[in-house]
């Protein structure tokens, strides 16, 4: 029954739900390569944010969602660019030549500032050497 129909309407003492005044500081976790794919010459570096979620949702608008979201950005070697990965995944490179190799990632925010680091350093070995030799 409603209350245009006579019957009384109940009021429901229920929580907010609402963000949180203050967020802990997002921060970047990331995992040694795996020992297994560097042996093939392959780098899978797992990552994981803590109090920030990684979606690919980019610009200001996106600054005030909460929890707050952001992605990565990744470097190999000291190179000129990165690339963007909004996945969550581990990351999976290929095709680095044999010897030591950084790979620098950034944790982002929506507007692409920089929240937190991590580098990475691992050496590819030389599988010309090292299969069955």
């Amino acid at each position: 029954m409603t209350a245009k129909e006579g019957g009384s309407r109940t009021d429901f003492d229920l929580p907010s739900i609402s963000a949180p005044a203050t967020q802990d500081p997002a921060r970047l976790i990331v995992g040694e390569p795996l020992a297994e794919a560097l042996a093939r010459g392959l780098a899978v570096i797992q990552y994981r944010a803590d109090n920030l979620r990684i979606l690919p949702i980019y610009g200001p608008a996106a600054l005030g969602v909460t929890p707050r979201i952001g992605h990565i950005h990744v470097t190999v070697d000291d190179a000129g660019w990165h690339w963007v990965d909004a996945s969550g995944e581990p990351l999976i490179i290929q095709g680095l030549m044999p010897g030591p190799h950084r790979v620098l990632i950034d944790l982002a925010d929506p507007t692409h500032r920089v929240i937190d680091s991590k580098t990475v350093s691992f050496a590819i070995p030389d599988r010309r050497h090292s299969a069955g030799n």
